[in-house]
């Protein structure tokens, strides 16, 4: 017995130093998500009316979100100024529109450019004929990958401008993302709680926005969220807005919606500029004192918050959401304020790549960034 028993430790202990000695495995490294861009043609079907003034580059790009969802943009740069030292801002256009012509993008954009200030205008999810599809919370993925794809192209300062729809997504953005490099926050035709606003105001039907929230619960549970709704939204009696049952739940249901600048706006670690044109006939003059008040709250973390109204020589009247009677009043009080908090023009240095020049490389990750600026 002794004898086996000697000869199993000795086995077992060979065992053991055999098992010691086995080299581990090499570990793998793989990549389970990113956000992709290039810089592509002009588009075909972009307005001949799209173009760069003087002193300023246009180029554009189709930027991949993390979700594989595909942001079409333009990028707008004052002639010879490096990113480096340049501040760029990321324009969010609002319900139905696009970085070209719908809202403020489209003006916005190449004004400031010639200001010494680049621009990247993109295409969120629910451009277009995409208007009131969309979860409130996705938005946030076409943000994101603007922002990466600015950092990926030498931008170390940022400032989010949000036009209408716009204003509440880059407020939730700027809400959960303090990264250093975000400078600042500027909301223009902005309204202050849109479910209390869709209730109250646009639909006081309350048989209607009821039957909404019933037609969107049972779609979320057995159909397609993301499909529009038989059921219709009326705005404030006049024409009907059909959206799908994601939309209404997360931006309009005061029960779940969460499109409420007064929640999100005192969350926003930077320097906010609230801009309104007071002939806007969508946003009511209240709406912007409301979140100029929670910004200002006890308890807020907005370092400093600025509101802006633009007198409108011709009164209320349709143009005027999108600053249709003011836009130099409007680019003027953008740069001016963005000059006031520390973000100076772009002085030019070297020519940078334009319109008709390929950039190098042509597809690139924008996540490749990430440790470089964390």
């Amino acid at each position: 017995m002794r004898r086996f028993g000697k000869a199993a430790r000795a086995g077992i202990c060979a065992l053991v130093s055999f098992v010691c000695v086995v080299p581990a495995l090499a570990q793998e490294r793989h990549r389970a998500a990113g956000i992709d861009y290039e810089f592509v043609a002009r588009p075909g079907w972009l307005p001949a009316s799209v173009a760069a003034p003087a002193g300023v580059d246009l180029r554009f790009l189709a930027i991949d979100t993390i979700d594989n969802f595909r942001v079409d943009a333009a990028l707008w740069q004052p002639v010879g100024a490096a990113p480096e030292t340049t501040t760029l801002v990321i324009n969010v256009h609002g319900s139905g529109g696009n970085f070209h012509s719908a809202g403020v993008s489209g003006f916005v954009s190449p004004g400031l450019a010639q200001k010494g200030y680049a621009t990247l205008a993109i295409n969120t999810r629910q451009h277009d004929g995409y208007i009131y599809t969309d979860n409130f919370y996705d938005i946030r993925k076409d943000i994101d990958a603007a922002v990466w794809t600015a950092r990926a192209l030498h931008y170390r300062s940022i400032v989010l401008h949000g036009f209408s729809l716009g204003n509440i997504q880059v407020q939730f953005y700027a809400a959960s993302d303090w990264s250093p490099d975000i400078k600042g926050v500027v909301l223009s035709g902005s309204f202050a709680n849109l479910a209390w606003k869709t209730r109250y105001v646009i639909d006081p039907d309350e048989r209607n926005y009821h039957a909404l929230f019933d037609t969107a619960e049972q779609e979320l549970r057995g159909g397609d969220p993301g499909e529009k709704m038989p059921v219709e939204m009326n705005w404030r009696g006049r024409k009907s807005m059909p959206m799908s049952a994601q939309h209404f739940l997360t931006y309009r249901w005061d029960g779940t919606g969460v499109a409420d600048g007064t929640f999100w706006i005192k969350r926003i670690p930077r320097p906010i500029l609230i801009v309104h044109d007071e002939g806007d006939p969508i946003v009511a003059g209240y709406e912007p004192e409301q979140l100029l008040a929670a910004a200002k709250s006890d308890g807020s973390i907005v370092p400093s918050v600025n509101l802006v109204s633009l007198p409108n020589p011709k009164g209320e009247n349709a143009s005027v959401h999108g600053f249709g009677d003011v836009r130099e009043k409007l680019v003027d009080t953008i740069a001016a304020w963005l000059k006031e908090h520390g973000l100076e023009p772009a002085a030019p240095t070297a020519p940078i790549a334009s319109e008709s020049t390929p950039a190098a490389p042509a597809r690139a990750s924008a996540t490749a960034q990430m440790n470089a600026v964390r």
